[in-house]
């Protein structure tokens, strides 16, 4: 009977290993997605070049930044409009999934016609985009509700159901409570609470006695814990990510209304 336990246990622990690889590459895809497709700010040459070439396939007004779902699991900011005239912000995507943004209060220069009237928007800079669009013929263009993508979404749901799943009802964790855990991914930023749990724990990984069992005492980390880690990485999180903005750039790493 014990030699069929420690099989079952050998074939459990293969198919573990294999997933928590699956799941490092999974993470790994969802962050250069999430990095490809955010929203960097551009010129006004840029999305006059863009329109012309038809390069725009979806786009969107607003006049201010919302909160970028705080870091969490790769979240997105969404441009959104609290005004009556759209602008002066402008979002746009592009055929290779880009997302570009700018501000039309810095434009220097813009050619307007009575093609569009002046007071339909924000400014004389949207006047121009919204001239833009029209003479390109993609006024109609789709409405960019989110940027984060269906890619990125997708992988997500798929990551967190799997590492809740395994951490509630999957064998009890060796060096952490379920409750830590569950805090921990829950409040760590992008997903970095599951590469930890990943590197920390391993499931099925060998048939030991529960570590919870009375005896020597549970000397795993508690939820408690887990909690107060996951805030305060979260809060780290956010300005470490301010300061490479600032000085790094935009490109590397994009912060719309940082």
């Amino acid at each position: 009977m014990e030699v069929s336990v420690l099989n079952e246990v050998d074939r459990t622990r293969r198919w573990w290993h294999a997933l928590r690889l699956a799941l490092v590459l999974l993470w790994l895809l969802a962050a250069v997605t999430a990095w490809w497709t955010a929203p960097r700010q551009q010129s006004y040459e840029k999305v006059r070049a863009d329109s012309a070439a038809g390069h725009v396939v979806a786009y969107q007004w607003g006049d201010h930044w919302g909160a970028n779902d705080p870091g969490h699991w790769f979240g997105a900011p969404v441009l959104q409009q609290g005004s009556g005239q759209p602008g002066p912000l402008f979002a746009w995507k592009t055929s290779d999934g880009r997302v570009h943004w700018t501000d039309t209060t810095t434009f220097d220069q813009v050619a307007v016609t009575d093609a569009v009237a002046v007071e339909s928007y924000s400014g004389v800079g949207a006047v121009g985009i919204a001239q833009n669009l029209r003479d390109a013929g993609i006024d109609h263009r789709a409405i960019l509700a989110s940027q984060r993508t269906p890619v990125v979404t997708g992988i997500v749901v798929l990551l967190a159901a799997i590492a809740l799943g395994v951490v509630i009802v999957g064998p009890t964790p060796h060096l952490g409570t379920r409750w830590f855990w569950f805090w921990l991914l829950f409040f760590t930023p992008q997903g970095l609470g599951l590469l930890y749990w990943l590197a920390r724990e391993h499931p099925w990984a060998r048939p030991t006695a529960d570590p919870a069992a009375p005896g020597g005492g549970d000397r795993r980390d508690r939820g408690a814990l887990g909690f107060a880690i996951g805030i305060i990485v979260a809060i780290v999180y956010s300005a470490v990510l301010l300061i490479l903005h600032r000085t790094l750039g935009d490109w590397w790493v994009p912060s719309p209304g940082a």
